[in-house]
């Protein structure tokens, strides 16, 4: 297996609001992402921790994606992620506190 992990600032999305920089959220998450961190009173927090685990799903492939062909979802409340025309079973783990999101990603 391989392994990638990213730490982000929650506050580098705040300083991105949603309603400002619709492109920005548009060009690296899928509408189903973006509704989903909406939803929240605290978004950015959402965002972060989706936006970590992509970069940690890159650095654990060791192969450069545009951060829109990777998504990420919840099943049994559980974080998975998928890539868009590929078959894969990551293992995924992420986690906010304060003003960090961190993720983990185990790629076969």
């Amino acid at each position: 297996m391989n392994v990638g992990i990213d730490l982000i600032q929650i506050s580098r999305f705040k300083e991105i609001p949603y309603n400002d920089n619709e492109s920005f959220y548009k060009k690296n998450f899928s509408n189903d992402e973006i509704e989903y961190c909406l939803k929240f009173s605290e978004p950015y927090k959402h965002f972060a921790g989706k936006f970590a685990i992509k970069e940690a799903v890159v650095k654990s492939i060791g192969e450069k994606l545009e951060l829109s062909s990777i998504v990420t979802f919840y099943n049994d409340e559980k974080p998975c992620v998928k890539i868009t025309n590929r078959y894969s079973d990551f293992k995924v783990s992420v986690s906010h506190d304060g003003d960090y999101a961190i993720a983990i990603v185990l790629s076969p």
